[in-house]
């Protein structure tokens, strides 16, 4: 069965004016009482690919209403939902995962997870999701370390599922070699609570900003991705001292000694060795203009 298509080429940066109103409506959206997961998430695809109009976000959302009306009416607890799900994405329009989504960026635009029907783990969960949501389940994300699956029904009956490996359900031995395969620690009852709107599209930001690292030719994409993080509600300083240092590295020399200094401000509260070796490097980069 054919994937949900967008007529559009490859992902491509938007112009400067598109990306600071993609910007004002992230920002807008991530602080609004309820933030809506999808339209963050699908406003994170625009940030990346300037193809993706307004028109393009509602087809998006439109998909997703479309595929929630093909689950069946309230199938009932949460093994059953978790069943419908993985039937009707997993096994029907073959949602999952491979290493080789790693790779590509598209892995983590939803825009782009709908129409491939390939993604990393986190954005596959929020289709799972979102899918479910609209359909009445009783469902939420579960941000286990180095891998996020979905969690249907309360702490006492919860169910877990694994969308990257199209809806497996897991018993509690595959959920602990998951944690212990991320990072050889034991699973906790903390690792199995619901994952908030922004904690999920914050985990999303870091993903990407972890594929720029290693691709130094693509820091455009570090420094959007970084700028959306600086605007959720809860962030670390520290993106601020990112965000500079991609400003320098693609020439904004002023731009990003300035945000140097602002920085250091922040740092010299808590350790001044610390802010003054932040100085000299925004002196470095104002040198660089001579």
């Amino acid at each position: 069965m054919r994937g949900y298509e967008f007529a559009m080429p490859g992902p491509c940066p938007p112009s400067p004016a598109r990306a600071a109103e993609v910007r004002r409506l992230f920002a807008e959206e991530a602080r609004s009482e309820r933030p809506d997961l999808a339209a963050l998430c699908l406003l994170v695809g625009a940030a990346a690919d300037g193809a993706l109009d307004d028109t393009g976000i509602d087809s998006a959302q439109a998909e997703l209403d479309r595929l929630a009306g093909q689950l069946p009416f309230r199938p009932g607890g949460p093994s059953a939902w978790a069943s419908a799900l993985r039937q009707l994405l997993g096994v029907r329009f073959e949602f999952r995962g491979t290493p080789g989504d790693y790779q590509r960026l598209q892995s983590s635009l939803l825009h782009e997870v709908l129409r491939r029907r390939r993604g990393l783990p986190i954005l596959l969960s929020v289709v799972w999701m979102e899918v479910a949501r609209r359909a009445g389940a009783p469902v939420y994300g579960v941000a286990l370390p180095g891998h996020f699956v979905v969690g249907f029904g309360a702490a006492e009956e919860q169910v877990l599922a694994d969308p990257f490996d199209g809806g497996r359900v897991l018993a509690r031995g595959d959920a602990e070699l998951l944690v212990a395969g991320a990072t050889g620690a034991s699973l906790e009852p903390s690792m199995l609570v619901p994952a908030a709107p922004l904690e999920v599209v914050s985990r999303v930001l870091n993903n990407i900003r972890a594929w720029a690292a290693a691709r130094p030719e693509r820091s455009d994409v570090a420094l959007w991705a970084v700028e959306l993080a600086l605007v959720l509600p809860s962030h670390a300083a520290r993106l601020r001292y990112e965000r500079a240092q991609l400003l320098v590295q693609r020439g904004d020399f002023l731009t990003g000694a300035a945000e140097l200094d602002a920085y250091a401000e922040v740092v010299a509260v808590v350790d001044e060795p610390a802010a003054d070796r932040v100085r000299g490097q925004a002196q470095s980069a104002r040198a660089m203009l001579n």
